[in-house]
């Protein structure tokens, strides 16, 4: 017969088992915080959100279409006119019931500076639509340019 002193075999034993009380303690801190940030995250100022689709543009006879070269040239449905006439000419536009939509097609070597007189134009003018015509298939950029 064999005596033990100072305790059981069992007591000297490894414990295998996970002592999970820790994690559990760590994850209700980090759920509490989780709680108490979260309406803090989500109250925002409310804004009503543009949504984007792309939409064919329909060709009316009434519509405008406004070109600009890149060295600045402005044609009013395939005619050249001068960007100080433009102005005039669509505030007579612009009375017309139902008002023609503007659309403009700018060269995408011109300068901002002549597509933007043509926009100041049309908003001086009381234009009410202005719109772009793009280029939907644009592969590649000119060097220089990203996105």
């Amino acid at each position: 017969m064999g005596m033990s002193v100072g305790g059981s075999d069992e007591e000297d034993a490894v414990n295998s088992t996970i002592n999970t009380t820790p994690l559990v303690d760590v994850m209700l801190v980090l759920l509490i915080i989780f709680l108490i940030t979260i309406p803090v995250v989500t109250k925002t100022i409310e804004l009503k959100l543009p949504t984007i689709s792309n939409e064919v543009t329909e060709t009316k006879p009434e519509n405008i279409v406004i070109e600009v070269t890149k060295d600045g040239k402005t044609y009013w449905n395939q005619t050249l006119i001068r960007i100080d006439g433009l102005q005039a000419r669509l505030a007579q536009s612009a009375v017309i019931v139902p008002q023609p939509e503007v659309h403009i097609r700018g060269d995408i070597d011109a300068r901002f500076e002549f597509i933007g007189r043509v926009v100041a134009s049309a908003g001086r003018a009381g234009i009410l639509k202005v719109g772009f015509i793009t280029d939907p298939e644009l592969r590649a950029l000119p060097p220089g340019m990203s996105f």
